[in-house]
């Protein structure tokens, strides 16, 4: 049990710069991908940014322990300052607060935490790409696109859908992020921010992170883009179904409109929302033969009446909790 009062414990630690002269921390959340974990690691210890960093492990299966013993395997055979860790409550907020947590008690002068998850690869250049972004816009948080390898060849066509897009194209400053698996977050914010850092109300829905940025937002915190700064995800067969793709889109609608209740709950707020998604549910059909010929992907015209959908149901409660079930996530 940590001084935060999660659940966590320290599975191995490997130390060869001192604690004190660590200022940047990989932070990896692992959950039953103790094959794919050890390729992203390989990807982290290459990295060579101008600053000392260490990496933070997180096992989410305290049952299984296979994301634990492999990270402690590969760490053996590659030293680096390395801490995996079990997080003994499920979830993927849980997962990434454990991590958060961990980086600032045992790196007393950390400046920043860098986010990958266990299904990504990063860029050569990851680490130092994030911290150039970060220091030319002096952004409080600087996100990379993930760009999506689809294990079935036959799925490619699926990269030209919004769920596979990133956000923005252009390395400089946005008005918010999205996602935590590519993202740095400075220390100042992690110090200003309450915990836990994500809502565990998220965890296995998602979206824990966007209500973060959206919090961290009203915080009056500042965002940036670093294109060069990309990983790769790799994205499984189930994934590139067309009922995947339509559960992720109305869960992604779901959570815009959980955000907005957030931020602003009473009566008018939650009138103004469903206004909005009403609004978004009529343009959907302009929006979506536009968006149809862009792409040329009939399935991608229909995201955005997905989305409105998404945001209509979640009025009545009605949210997927997407990663309940994680072998069908």
């Amino acid at each position: 049990m940590t001084s935060t009062g999660q659940d966590i414990s320290i599975y191995f630690r490997t130390e060869l710069e001192d604690a004190g002269d660590i200022e940047l921390v990989v932070v990896l959340p692992t959950f039953r991908r103790p094959e794919h974990v050890i390729k992203t690691l390989k990807t982290i210890v290459s990295q060579r940014p101008d600053v000392a960093f260490a990496t933070v492990v997180i096992e989410n299966d305290d049952e299984g322990l296979a994301g634990a013993a492999a990270a402690k395997d590969f760490f053996l055979g590659h030293p680096s300052d390395s801490i995996v860790i079990i997080a003994h409550q499920r979830g993927n907020c849980y997962a990434y607060n454990a991590g958060w947590a961990t980086a600032l008690e045992n790196y007393p002068n950390l400046r920043a935490i860098a986010i990958i998850d266990d299904d990504e690869i990063a860029a050569p250049e990851w680490l130092d790409c994030l911290i150039t972004a970060q220091e030319a816009t002096q952004a409080d948080m600087v996100g990379g696109p993930q760009l999506p390898v689809f294990e079935d060849v036959t799925g490619q066509k699926w990269k030209r859908h919004p769920v596979f897009t990133p956000h923005y194209d252009t390395t400089g400053p946005v008005p918010i992020l999205f996602s935590s698996g590519n993202v740095l977050v400075t220390r100042r914010v992690l110090d200003a921010m309450p915990r836990p850092f994500l809502d565990p109300a998220f965890n296995f829905i998602g979206g824990g992170d966007a209500d973060f940025y959206s919090r961290g937002k009203e915080k009056g915190f500042s965002f940036a883009w670093a294109n060069e700064a990309w990983v790769a995800e790799t994205v499984p067969a189930r994934r590139t179904s067309a009922s995947w793709v339509r559960a992720r889109s109305l869960r992604n609608g779901a959570i815009s409109t959980m955000l907005e209740h957030r931020r602003d709950p009473s009566f008018g707020g939650r009138v103004k929302t469903f206004g909005k998604s009403l609004a978004l549910l009529g343009a959907s059909l302009p929006r979506g033969i536009k968006l149809w010929r862009k792409t040329g992907l009939f399935s991608a015209g229909l995201y955005h009446f997905y989305v409105a959908v998404g945001r209509l149901m979640a009025e009545f409660g009605f949210v997927n909790e997407q990663y309940r079930n994680p072998e069908k996530n």
